[in-house]
């Protein structure tokens, strides 16, 4: 099991309470956080404070001087980061939460080191160095369940609003499925090693609270009542994967067309919104439109580029188009 040190500069990750929980859930899914800290603390961030007590993170707060400010909260995250791996041996993973070029040093030196490097950030602060020099990169929107689901004519499934164990067995299997699709080599994972995750994310976590005396009973509950997952025995170990819902597999997914696609643009990035972005890279956009719509294509709808769908929906007043230091689009909600 992989055991992590998680360094997250404040400013780059938007500094939200569902942002960061989103980030830890993330790197708790791939090990253990030994070691936390956050940059840039301030008192407008005072919402944090709970869920930064809760993960055991130290804070470096931001001290105002001059135009180097952030220069100094950067070359600190640096120096704690190079501090730790030379002396601590426990930790074999880094978490850079930051977009920064700056951090390519660092990161090199850390992969020199035989360390696996997860680098985090927001899109539009996302420098292409830093990102392929990470053993693996994830962007903040790719991690907040950003993608609106396409309209359809099912019923989505619902429990007992009145039964508080209803309630508790719909979010444990959420966050299962959410674990199995994060985790799962070759579409499973032993029983045993879902439960370590689920531990690590909800500490409290007891199958006995469910009125189940064994984990795997409580995954046979889960599977019959909801139908997400399946578990099997093999050869004496317990094995959970993912099952496709029938309906949803028949359900005939909606395109997009010169008349529908607006819409469904406007959704998204109203999704983006809400999650708390104020801009994000036209790539991440795309990506999503895809998840969505698996059959898009520019020319279905009237245009040649992807460009040419920003620059119409600019005019429409969805959006704005903007270019970073490095020439790299970039897309301003509005």
């Amino acid at each position: 099991m992989s055991k992590y040190a998680v360094f997250v500069d404040l400013e780059n990750c938007g500094a939200k309470v569902a942002t960061l929980t989103n980030i830890l859930e993330k790197v708790k899914m791939r090990g253990d956080i030994l070691i936390g800290r956050v940059y840039g603390y301030t008192d407008r961030f005072s919402d944090l404070k709970e869920i930064l007590l809760s993960n055991t993170f130290s804070v470096v707060p931001s001290i105002r001087y001059g135009i180097a400010q952030k220069n100094n909260a950067d070359i600190q995250l640096v120096v704690d980061a190079l501090d730790v791996a030379y002396t601590n041996p426990l930790i074999d993973s880094f978490c850079i939460v930051s977009g920064d070029s700056d951090y390519m040093p660092l990161v090199g030196r850390l992969k020199g080191m035989g360390k696996f490097v997860l680098g985090i950030s927001r899109s539009e602060a996302a420098s292409n160095i830093f990102i392929n020099a990470c053993n693996e990169f994830q962007f903040l929107e790719s991690m907040s369940g950003r993608s609106v689901p396409a309209p359809t004519g099912r019923k989505q499934k619902s429990g007992n609003a009145g039964s508080d164990e209803m309630m508790d067995l719909t979010e444990l299997n959420k966050l299962i499925v959410s674990v199995c699709e994060e985790q799962a080599d070759a579409g499973e994972m032993y029983a045993s090693e879902l439960k370590g995750v689920v531990m690590r994310l909800r500490p409290d976590f007891n199958e006995k609270s469910y009125g189940c005396a064994t984990f795997y009973k409580l995954l046979a509950k889960l599977q019959q009542k909801f139908g997400d997952i399946r578990v099997k025995n093999d050869n004496f170990n317990v094995m959970v994967s993912l099952t496709a819902h029938p309906d949803d597999v028949a359900e005939a997914v909606p395109q997009l067309n010169r008349d529908n696609w607006k819409e469904a643009f406007a959704a998204q990035l109203q999704a983006y919104k809400e999650g708390g972005f104020d801009r994000i890279n036209p790539s991440i956009l795309k990506a999503d439109i895809l998840t969505t719509y698996p059959e898009f294509n520019e020319r279905a709808i009237g245009f040649k580029r992807f460009s040419d769908v920003m620059k119409q929906l600019e005019r429409d007043g969805l959006l704005e188009v903007e270019m970073d230091e490095q020439k790299t689009m970039l897309v301003k909600l509005l």
